[in-house]
């Protein structure tokens, strides 16, 4: 599970640690310049290796990590928290807390899109 030379690419441990759900998500933040390693921006190719400090920005918020153990394989949740410190900031975390639990009106399920009269209600109910 361990890398040898304790040195791993960046998409394939953003991958392990489950900050990313795809191999191929976390290369596509990386190449987007979503992804800093000790603040300098980072391709998926990159290696990195314990103590480093990644910083990827999801969500409105810049996610930031220390790197404390090099994996190479995806593990279970707890595994990989002990892999991974979480070091964002507390302010930022309650800031994404109340983003989410804003009320957005959401259609049910199997509804379709809306006909012309139910966009001009929702219009009016937005105040357009």
């Amino acid at each position: 599970m361990d890398t040898d030379a304790g040195r791993i690419r960046l998409d394939k441990w953003l991958w392990a640690v489950r900050i990313c759900k795809t191999r191929a998500a976390a290369t596509d933040l990386c190449k987007r310049q979503r992804v800093s390693v000790d603040g300098q921006n980072a391709k998926p190719s990159r290696e990195i290796r314990e103590g480093n400090l990644i910083t990827v920005k999801r969500d409105g918020i810049d996610w930031q990590y220390k790197v404390l153990k090099c994996i190479d394989k995806r593990v279970g949740a707890k595994i990989a928290a002990e892999c991974r410190e979480d070091l964002t900031p507390k302010e930022d975390l309650k800031r994404l807390k109340e983003v989410k639990s804003s009320w957005t009106p959401r259609r049910p399920k199997g509804e379709g899109r809306p006909t012309k009269k139910d966009r001009r209600d929702l219009d009016k109910l937005h105040g357009r």
